[in-house]
């Protein structure tokens, strides 16, 4: 954690210093409109969230691969007393806050079945036929167990670290980092083992319910819903297509399924998702957001997170760091630079932050003239695949320029993942008809072109060795 963020905490974090999460007037300015309005949700009112009773955090313990699991583990956490661990009247210091935070941003909000559960977490097949990553420790860093009631363990998951944690290639762990845990091909090695158990027609109907919850109201030719007539084999072999880095997660697309971002450097961000959808102006903005897709993701929230949670929780990721960078500079990497400087990439990448910060216009879309006085919004377009901005709950009809930095750490890129390196970012062939994706395909893996960015596309193959030498720097 840098010195900087300790200089900008109180000395003491008093609970006057907490902002209320969830009020009329914040609601209702901190999204960029829709792009249809139609579409809009209607969220809680001030009064109804806070009568939502407050999470609990609970005590939670490693869960490991089954063969580095130690002798006698699941005996001991039987043992264990529930313990709440969250009391903020005992959070005195900066560092506790931050401890605080880190344990909420690991702490599950869902004790049952989602991507997995606790039988697929102590079978090595799981493991070998969905490539789940394990830490050097022999840690699954996506869950964790949980004693709530003693002699009862359970798996938790859907905690902020289930998507944003990545094991990286030497067995560390990086929280914040765009996730590599292969969420929705887990879910479907879950389903193909329980057409060995159930009817197919009633997995099919249970399949297609799920579905619906990425449907937008009012939109015609909602490409969401062809999950309705798809197969049951169709749609498990569409999550089967979704690679470690890409997820359906709540309100995105089952079809069209983002990117996870990397919410390392997230406090220098000004809009978050991919679509820009909300607005951060201040911490506030982060805890309005966490609790939207954490604790408002069904028609009926039941439990939400405490301002005092949140703002721990914001605080710890605001303070989260990358790793030290193996790339360092060369003679190579200062001819990327200028390559970088010469073709103009800080007009959109604008050092130190390596993005401006702004909204972009999709291709279908134009800002309407309020939007302009409201948000900054680039002039220049870069015709990129339209259809998540333009057809999904999150569609503002803009993408916000992504930041470069921690490039090297991080994939498959694209706001669809579509790319899987930056060499093949940079490939002409990318645009052509008949492109295989070399990362996410859709959900038919069929070959199709990744329109867009042609930014770089003209450079020497000797420029753009040196420019993606450099973008991996930074």
């Amino acid at each position: 954690m840098k010195l900087a963020l300790l200089a900008l905490l109180p000395l003491s974090i008093q609970a006057a210093d907490i902002p209320r999460t969830w009020t009329a007037s914040a609601v209702a300015a901190f999204e960029v409109p829709l792009a249809k309005p139609i579409t809009a949700p209607v969220y809680l009112s001030e009064a109804a969230y806070y009568q939502l009773p407050e999470r609990s955090i609970f005590k939670t313990y490693p869960v490991y691969h089954p063969s580095r699991e130690p002798a006698g583990y699941m005996d001991w956490l039987k043992q264990q007393e529930p313990q709440i661990v969250f009391n903020p009247a005992n959070l005195q210091t900066e560092a506790d806050w931050l401890r605080a935070g880190e344990q909420i941003f690991n702490s599950p909000i869902s004790f049952g079945p989602v991507f997995f559960g606790a039988a697929e977490l102590r079978d090595p097949a799981f493991y070998e036929q969905t490539r789940m990553p394990v830490a050097a420790d022999g840690t699954i860093p996506f869950a964790r167990w949980v004693v709530r009631r003693k002699g009862e363990v359970e798996l938790g998951s859907m905690g902020c670290n289930t998507c944003h944690t990545r094991v990286m290639p030497d067995g560390s762990i990086l929280p914040g980092a765009q996730g590599n845990n292969p969420n929705d091909r887990q879910g479907a090695w879950m389903l193909r083992r329980a057409v060995k158990f159930a009817p197919p027609a009633e997995l099919l109907k249970r399949v297609r319910t799920f579905a619906q919850q990425f449907e937008v109201p009012g939109l015609a030719n909602d490409p969401n819903r062809a999950a309705q007539s798809m197969s049951l084999e169709a749609l498990i072999a569409a999550g089967e297509a979704i690679p470690p880095g890409v997820t359906a997660r709540a309100h995105t697309s089952m079809l069209l399924p983002p990117q996870i971002p990397d919410i390392i450097g997230v406090r220098e961000r000004r809009f978050l998702d991919h679509t820009g959808l909300v607005r951060q102006q201040s911490i506030g903005d982060l805890m309005r957001y966490t609790t939207l897709v954490q604790d408002m993701i069904g028609p009926t929230p039941r439990v939400r997170y405490s301002d005092a949670q949140l703002y721990a929780l914001s605080l710890y990721i605001y303070s989260l760091q990358p790793p030290p960078n193996p790339n360092q500079p060369t003679p190579l990497t200062a001819r990327g630079q200028a390559v970088f400087q010469r073709a103009r990439c800080g007009s959109c990448h604008t050092p130190p932050l390596y993005t401006s910060n702004k909204l972009m216009p999709v291709d279908g879309f134009t800002p309407p003239a309020a939007h302009r006085a409201r948000f900054d919004i680039a002039s220049t377009r870069v015709g990129t695949d339209p259809r998540y901005a333009l057809q999904s709950r999150k569609a503002t009809g803009y993408y916000k320029v992504p930041s470069l930095k921690g490039l090297w750490y991080r994939g498959p890129l694209e706001h669809h993942g579509s790319v899987a390196t930056l060499e093949d970012w940079f490939n002409p062939a990318r645009l052509k008809e008949g492109y295989t994706p070399t990362a996410y395909k859709g959900p038919d893996g069929r070959a199709a072109s990744v329109p867009g960015h042609e930014f770089g596309m003209k450079l020497s193959l000797a420029d753009r060795e040196a420019l993606i030498a450099f973008l991996r720097t930074l």
